[in-house]
């Protein structure tokens, strides 16, 4: 056997791509590998076409700024997540000023932010959400209109076929972004590659167990080949999405007892007619209908992949016991342990309106589908979009003291006591807050080298530990820059 290596990832989505590419620059010498069960890099979660991560930054997303019951809005949750993509950006302005990523345009691009509302409760709304987020300095340059004139300047789509008396109102940025998430994660799987780190492809990683000497035996086996490999590492992070609850459970380490998973798969509709593309260059979202979970929230966005744009409108959900979308259909079943068995169903008897909603999904005609679209553009032609699958979704369910147990919306990260081996369950916002997210598991994982690291930290990602919410000029400055950086509006 030979000597330990430093890191293993498993997964090659933008998780592991960015954890190994800070870690890289944080520690060059350190010895990194990557485990991938699929041909390629970025094929599940990942892939744009599989997510709807074009860079949430709360500029649009209606689910981020609660009404509270006095009528006013609560923002927290709006700064929390564009500070956190905020990260994102300065650390990815870092990589592009030292030549590790390339030009940026092969994995960001800018396209407005827009929200866009209908009937007088929405409009109002909207209103209020507007004055309470224009002269925060992470959402400066939001317009606000009523005017539909001013709305079809914006993004011509939403308004020919519209009844004149309806009610609308939308807001506008044009500091947006569409990011694409699959070349991202190919590009700093690149950058790691060339680097010393090795990938390795269609390569099934079945178990991780602690060994004697503290270090962790990864078990592997090649997709088309039946002998399995060992490969003994340091410190192991499981990125793999969906498939990280099981290998978390296999690894026999205490912090994931409870947790469970319920999935939730998607579709979106698409239209690559450039006619109908050229029309919209805006990531537009609506409301979501009253009751509906946050994964509901109807959005139609310019989407550009590989260079090319395209329209994307949804989601849809759907349900399949799947964790991955090249999963097993047995996944949930093989997820039940005794310890997760009470908050898992503490979770569903506490969310039906959740899988009402999931039924009602279900059996949803194609034109019930097709009239949500409407609703954004009355002018839409069926005959330009088609139907495609997204990924798989995997909401974490764990204990819960009062309830027995929870079903949240967001990501966490269940890590060993001693550090030695992570990983991340959970869904949104997910890609867009990959690297607050991972120097979150670095300081937890690696609290003895933290404070050699920092200084490093603050020179990749200049507002580390300095909220830019409470230092406007430190914003000002942090978000031109990086925009110039992107080559993005600022």
């Amino acid at each position: 056997m030979s000597k330990p290596i430093d890191v293993a990832l498993i997964g090659g989505g933008i998780m592991s791509a960015t954890l190994g590419t800070l870690l890289k620059q944080l520690q060059p010498d350190w010895t990194i590998e990557i485990f991938e069960r699929l041909p390629a890099v970025a094929l599940e979660s990942s892939n744009p076409w599989n997510n709807a991560g074009t860079g949430h930054s709360a500029l649009c997303e209606l689910n981020y700024t609660p009404q509270r019951t006095d009528g006013s809005i609560d923002i927290s949750s709006a700064v929390k997540v564009n500070e956190q993509f905020q990260v994102s950006r300065q650390f990815w302005a870092h990589l592009v000023d030292i030549g590790a990523l390339p030009h940026p345009d092969g994995f960001i691009n800018s396209t407005p932010h827009m929200s866009f509302v209908w009937g007088d409760d929405n409009v109002e709304y909207l209103r209020k959400r507007w004055d309470a987020l224009k002269d925060h300095p992470l959402f400066e340059g939001m317009e606000y209109s009523e005017d539909a004139a001013v709305i079809r300047s914006w993004t011509p789509l939403l308004i020919p076929g519209r009844l004149k008396s309806q009610p609308i109102a939308a807001t506008r940025i044009a500091a947006g972004t569409d990011v694409d998430f699959g070349a991202l994660t190919r590009l700093l799987t690149s950058y790691l590659t060339d680097n010393g780190a090795i990938l390795h492809v269609e390569q099934r990683v079945r178990s991780i167990r602690r060994r004697p000497d503290k270090t962790w035996r990864v078990t592997v086996r090649d997709e088309i080949g039946l002998t399995p490999r060992y490969v003994d590492a340091r410190f192991v992070f499981v990125g793999a999405g969906g498939g990280a609850l099981s290998l978390l459970q296999k690894s026999g380490i205490k912090e994931i007892r409870g947790f469970g998973g319920f999935p939730v798969s998607g579709e979106f509709l698409r239209t690559d007619n450039p006619e109908v593309v050229a029309r919209h260059d805006a990531k537009v979202y609506g409301k979501a209908a009253v009751g509906s979970p946050p994964m509901s929230v109807p959005h139609l966005d310019k989407r550009v992949v590989d260079g090319n744009a395209s329209l994307m409108f949804g989601p849809y959900a759907g349900f399949s016991p799947k964790f991955l979308k090249t999963g097993s259909w047995f996944d949930l079943f093989a997820s039940i342990r005794p310890h997760n068995l009470i908050p898992m169903i503490a979770a569903g008897a506490s969310n039906l309106g959740l899988l009402r909603y999931l039924i009602g999904q279900l059996v949803a005609s194609k034109r019930a589908k097709f009239a949500a679209l409407q609703e954004f553009f009355p002018d839409g032609d069926p005959s330009d979009w088609y139907s495609i699958t997204a990924g798989q979704r995997v909401q974490v369910i764990k204990k819960d003291a009062k309830k027995g147990g929870v079903l949240q919306f967001g990501t966490e990260v269940v890590s060993a006591a001693d550090g030695s081996i992570a990983g991340l369950l959970g869904a949104s916002p997910g890609a867009s807050t990959a690297v607050p997210i991972m120097l979150g598991l670095v300081e937890k994982c690696f609290p003895e080298r933290f404070p050699a690291w920092k200084p490093q930290i603050e020179r990749m990602v200049p507002s580390f530990g300095a909220p830019l919410a409470e230092n406007p000029p430190l914003a000002a400055r942090t978000l031109k820059a990086t925009a110039e950086a992107l080559a993005i509006a600022n």
